[in-house]
Formats: C-alpha cells, structure tokens, sequence
C-alpha cells in the first residue's frame, strides 16, 4: 500500500524499471509515466495508439525494460479487453507488467485474476476514484508474493511510514461497505452515459468511456477556444495543447446538478 496509486507507482519504477532498457508505454496516457522516468534516470519509449485510441498488443513485443499502461486509459477513458492485456503480459516473461487499473470500476473487468497465472504482472488500484476518497490518499498494488516483496524491500529501505492509521481504518470500512460502493458508482455511471446522450446530441465525437470522464471533440469550434469559454464561466475541464489530443477535451462526470449547468454553459459556448 502506499499514499495514494502514484505513490505506489513510482515505488515500482524504482523496484523494478532499472535496466538500460527502455519502458514502453502509450503515446498518449497518463502525464506522469514519463514524469517518473525522468525522475529516476529511466530509458523509455512511448509507443503509438491507433487512431481510435486502442493499444495494439504486438506493438509491446519488442525487447525492454518493463511495460506500463493504464486500462481504461486516461485521458482517452478507452477499455482493452482482458485478451489484449493478457497478450501483453505473456508477451514479456522477462519484464514486469504494470497495468494501472486506477478507473476499472467504472465499467471494466479488472485482470487481478491474472496475477495467478503471471509472476511478472503487476495491478495498482487506488481509493481516489470509484471510492471517492482522494483525500484520503490510499492506493495499493497486487501481484506475485515476490513482486510485492520486492517493492516492499525497496520501500522500507527508503521509508516504512507513508500510511497513517487513520487513513489505513477509514479505507478497511470503505472496503466492507459494498452496497455504499456499488450505489456511488452506479451513479456516476448513469450519469455518465445521460453525458454521453447529451454530448452525441450537440455533435460531439468521442471514444467510448469506461471511466469517470469522457474525452472529447467538440463540434464547430476548436477545444481549445470551448476551454476557455467555458472557464470564463468558473466551469473547468482538461485541455492539452499537444499533437493529436489538442483537439479533445477532457470531461469529468460531476453530480447531475453540475451537469445540467455544464450542459447549459456548453450550448451557449456552441452557439
């Protein structure tokens, strides 16, 4: 376990990503993969998504230092199949396998079974999300007895106490509370796929979420001139002035309230 995913994250780069070879991971995924490898001195190689933002399996087949990617992807929200991560895994005995499962619950079938049959897979999974607990900073990784007790020698060598006993008391009732679990995400799935009917109706063209937020291109106007209308009005989504994604935005899922006023704002910056 660790102060949120990230923490443990970048616990695993230094555990396990120290060769001369390159990490692999998407082209277009979360900001930090590389953020860390620099960080650590890491070699890495970002690898293409296709054009409707899915991983190609043999695309990870080439030797390297490890893999990482995130399923759903952020910020795209795209899900793989449990096929294409397992490909990915069996493809690459002799690397760790880091799939970053920190949006599975909304939508996804987790490959934690998979650590069964892989010694060289790794899951993280975090409370900020599904669990609502950001704050909270709780995130935790799964995989072999020996991967995780490698992580854990290189966490205690540099240092044992990153999780104080009240966050470690408020996550164990979060995780007996099932029916409290299932409700809010049901929730926020619904309210994401009425976003989804919303966003079609007013032209927008998007891949289809199986996250808490949906990445897309508005209609008429450029994203990035709809982010900063949209922040004139105090209502805030992600834009990335970047190749490929400069064209997208990407759209967290709020109460049914927030929405309704986040539609009204988009129909008046569409006009």
């Amino acid at each position: 376990v660790g102060v949120g995913s990230d923490d443990v994250i970048a616990m695993a780069y230094m555990t396990f990503f120290n060769s001369d070879k390159p990490v692999l991971f998407p082209d277009i995924t979360y900001s930090f993969y590389d953020v860390w490898a620099e960080v650590y001195g890491v070699p890495y190689k970002t690898v293409p998504l296709t054009g409707d933002f899915r991983i190609r399996a043999e695309d990870y087949t080439c030797e390297n230092g490890g893999v990482i990617f995130p399923n759903p992807n952020a910020p795209t929200g795209v899900l793989e199949s449990l096929d294409t991560v397992e490909a990915i895994v069996k493809a690459n005995p002799d690397s760790v396998v880091i799939v970053d499962e920190a949006y599975i619950d909304f939508g996804g079938e987790s490959c934690l079974p998979l650590i069964n049959k892989y010694d060289n897979l790794l899951v993280v999974q975090t409370f900020s999300k599904s669990r609502s607990m950001a704050g909270m900073r709780i995130g935790f990784a799964m995989g072999s007895e020996k991967l995780i007790k490698y992580m854990n020698d290189v966490k205690f060598s540099v240092n044992s106490y990153t999780m104080n006993r009240v966050t470690q008391l408020c996550g164990a009732a979060a995780v007996r509370d099932r029916e409290y679990f299932t409700e809010t995400v049901s929730r926020i799935i619904a309210t994401r796929e009425r976003t989804k009917k919303e966003l079609s109706a007013m032209g927008f063209v998007f891949p289809d979420s199986r996250s808490n937020f949906i990445f897309a291109k508005p209609p008429v106007k450029k994203a990035g001139e709809v982010f900063a209308e949209l922040k004139k009005r105090r209502i805030f989504v992600r834009w990335w002035d970047k190749p490929v994604i400069r064209d997208y935005l990407r759209i967290s899922i709020g109460t049914d309230a927030e929405m309704d006023r986040f539609f009204e704002a988009l129909r008046e910056v569409l006009a």
